[in-house]
């Protein structure tokens, strides 16, 4: 039986569809019986899309800047 690390190791290489036929069925039993894991490639497959829609040009400056802004603040007070 496989280990969820064996899974993260392949997760690219099967979402391209570029295994073995026998790995992937080891990768998709794995899928059908860790919750986890499914949770894993659901968000692999998430950020893949959201990269491949990303702008191909940089942000110019400011929105550069704008967005370092956000990510070094320090989070709201509740």
């Amino acid at each position: 039986m496989l280990r969820c690390r064996d899974l993260t190791e392949d997760a690219s290489r099967l979402l391209d569809q570029d295994l073995p036929l026998a790995r992937r069925m080891q990768l998709r039993l794995h899928l059908a019986l860790c919750s986890m894991c499914r949770t894993y490639m659901d968000q692999m497959r998430k950020t893949r899309a959201l990269v491949a829609r990303r702008p191909l040009a940089p942000p110019d400056r400011a929105t550069e800047d704008a967005l370092i802004a956000r990510l070094t603040a320090p989070p709201p007070r509740e």
